[in-house]
């Protein structure tokens, strides 16, 4: 198959179109950890992620044939991951605030930028409102826009904007309370 995206693992994703469980297994054991720490982002929960990333690896595996080459293995999958976690966060009926344009105006706060503790950030995150975390991972650790996020959310894109800086916002009061650090 010819692919527009040159993969470093194409042997292995060729056979894995083959059905080949070890190269099934091996491309398993090259991105699981990261889909894993998509997941867990996303859901906040280790469990539930665990078995996000599980069935989003069968998922993907079983629609291998789709993959067409257009973007890397590792963000095709990661979509794949990133939709399953959403799917579970709808089940549990996380509401993602809806803004209108005229109150969507929020002022950013600015702090004086110190040195950075990144557990104490992964912490902060992991206490956020699930509307505002998961934004918040969807922009800054995944890299996804704000037109890819209000689709996927089925939000506005004043919404997601704002429920970023929200976001960031509520980060930098619950980092200055602890008074580590703060960042901008």
């Amino acid at each position: 198959m010819e692919t527009l995206y040159k993969n470093i693992h194409q042997e292995i994703i060729d056979q894995c179109r083959q059905g080949n469980e070890k190269a099934q297994f091996q491309l398993y054991k090259l991105y699981y950890k990261a889909m894993y720490s998509v997941s867990v982002r996303i859901l906040n929960d280790e469990m539930e992620a665990e078995d996000v990333m599980q069935e989003a690896f069968l998922k993907a595996f079983k629609k291998i044939d789709t993959y067409k080459g257009e973007v890397s293995f590792g963000a095709w999958l990661k979509k794949i991951v990133v939709n399953r976690s959403l799917d579970q966060l709808k089940k549990r009926k996380v509401q993602f605030e809806e803004v209108s344009e005229k109150n969507s105006q929020i002022a950013e706060y600015q702090m004086e930028t110190k040195e950075v503790n990144v557990n104490t950030i992964k912490k902060a995150i992991q206490k956020l409102p699930d509307g505002y975390r998961v934004v918040l991972s969807l922009y800054l650790i995944e890299g996804y826009d704000h037109d890819e996020i209000s689709q996927i959310l089925g939000i506005s894109n004043s919404s997601s904007r704002t429920q970023l800086l929200r976001a960031k916002n509520k980060l930098r009061e619950q980092l200055k309370d602890e008074e580590i650090f703060s960042y901008n």
